[in-house]
């Protein structure tokens, strides 16, 4: 009877004590594990009150806003950790299943996560029905532990998928014309080469899906970055605890496409090297996995030396739900942004994320002009060819607010480099963005529902010149050296 009364009077006392944290303590308003901000207390009125919007708003900002969210969330993943499903032997892998549709991101519609879904709705467009469920029923896969612990994207697309992408390619150099190269690199994922024999089930492989796209282009050079990215798989050109490969893959890719543009290239001998230490990335806030927080990994990246270059951004304005509402001034700044030690957002060293719209001068007096048009993978790459090209400008897909034809002739373009990963490479739906700003005549894409959009906290910095306004009026927003957490489509 004792023993009775102590359990009830322990479990009181829990209850009490977690009923005063939740209603007295402040609530959190952002989330690092998750890394983006939390839900805030609704406006009130009538008629929210009335249809009912604002009491439900209540109750998901009491559960989303709870005090010591993230230390509730870590002491969940390690219990979680316990139980995951794991195969013994020499190399430990653990599965998690496919995220959560809550999933925080950072970048409207571009997250690996996400896509496998997106996916399943293109795959619907294009017929492919049969994959369907692999997509949407895709997750990660921890590989090995310790210091050595690696975070894997399943990939669930069919050998036949992409087809869309290549046709906007098509498209591409048709509309751009015979004065203008085309080029169109597709960038595989980490799980392509470093997924376990045992694991192997859990994704598709994605070589297929690149040979088919490039089968597929008509006037467009297809860069071969698959065969650079695996004869060096034994190096570091994937990070292990982010959805994104290393600076030191993007250079190999880089240098394969300066083989197929005919312009010179220089040896990474001729770059200098800098380390952020200590870095984990998105992979941890996705897959909830302790592994990957206990697991951090050395950022590196590559500056070029003796290169003379100068810089100019637009910065984009963008609101909570990403839509670009304004943009700055041009201003000079920096290339590379220097991240400390232990920082989630290494991978924003490369032009501060992707809401920048960013011309490079360099002194090659060649004549070639290079548009890049890409998505977050593709920031690790320009900075390779700035002893390549004249001019290497940069625009990203998703917030580009002109047409990419009046850009190209505006500024005396003569080659266009389509930078995008395999998950992009296969959505349809990228592929209608990227028709859409080409002329902008086709009508956009729909938008994502902002619902599953939470706005993400930036580590803003001001621009080194400018106004802090934008030329909309609008004050300047996420200009950032944000952690570029999985998107859309990446």
């Amino acid at each position: 009877m004792k023993r009775e009364y102590a359990f009830l009077i322990i479990v009181g006392a829990v209850f009490i004590v977690l009923t005063v944290v939740f209603l007295t303590f402040p609530r959190s308003t952002f989330s690092e594990l998750e890394r983006r901000e939390l839900a805030t207390f609704p406006s009130f009125s009538i008629k929210r009150l009335t249809d009912g919007t604002f009491t439900r708003d209540v109750s998901s900002w009491f559960s989303d806003s709870q005090p010591f969210r993230d230390e509730f969330m870590g002491l969940s993943m390690q219990l979680k950790s316990k139980i995951a499903l794991r195969t013994g032997g020499e190399e430990a892998i653990t599965f998690h299943s496919a995220a959560p549709a809550a999933a925080p991101v950072s970048e409207p519609a571009d997250s690996l996560i996400t896509d496998n879904r997106q996916m399943a709705l293109d795959d619907q467009e294009e017929k492919h029905g049969e994959e369907i469920a692999k997509m949407a029923n895709s997750g990660i896969i921890i590989v090995g532990s310790d210091e050595n612990a690696r975070a894997l994207m399943v990939f669930g697309g069919s050998a036949n998928g992409g087809s869309a992408y290549a046709g906007m390619a098509n498209e591409y150099k048709k509309e751009l014309g015979n004065g203008v190269r085309v080029y169109c690199m597709i960038i595989p994922t980490s799980a392509e080469f470093y997924t376990p024999s045992k694991a192997a089930k859990m994704t598709n492989p994605q070589l297929p899906v690149i040979e088919h796209i490039y089968s597929l282009l008509d006037g467009v050079t297809g860069v071969d970055a698959y065969s650079e990215l695996q004869s060096h798989k034994d190096e570091a050109i994937y990070l292990r605890t982010d959805h994104h490969w290393s600076p030191l893959g993007a250079y190999y890719a880089a240098r394969e496409f300066a083989r197929e543009a005919g312009v010179p290239f220089k040896d990474l001998s001729s770059y200098r090297s800098h380390t952020v230490r200590n870095f984990v990335g998105t992979m941890y806030g996705y897959s909830k996995d302790p592994a990957i927080k206990n697991a951090p990994e050395d950022f590196v990246y590559f500056t070029p030396v003796d290169t003379s270059y100068t810089v100019t951004y637009v910065t984009l304005n963008l609101d909570k739900n990403f839509n670009v509402i304004g943009e700055t001034k041009p201003y000079r700044g920096k290339y590379f942004r220097h991240y400390k030690d232990g920082s989630s957002a290494a991978y924003s060293t490369f032009m501060g994320g992707d809401y920048n719209q960013t011309i490079v001068r360099t002194n090659v007096p060649n004549g070639r002009r290079l548009v890049v048009i890409k998505d977050s993978y593709g920031n690790a790459v320009p900075g390779y060819l700035f002893g390549s090209f004249e001019e290497v400008h940069v625009l990203d897909h998703r917030y580009f607010r002109h047409a990419v034809r009046d850009y190209v002739k505006e500024h005396h373009i003569t080659d266009v480099l389509l930078v995008n990963n395999i998950f992009n490479a296969y959505s349809s739906g990228v592929a209608r963005r990227y028709r859409h700003i080409l002329t902008r005549s086709t009508p956009p894409p729909p938008k994502p529902d902002a619902k599953e959009q939470p706005s993400v906290k930036a580590d803003s910095v001001a621009p080194e010149a400018g106004s802090g306004k934008s030329s909309d009026g609008g004050s300047v927003g996420k200009k950032s050296e944000q952690s570029d957490t999985i998107s859309a489509e990446i």
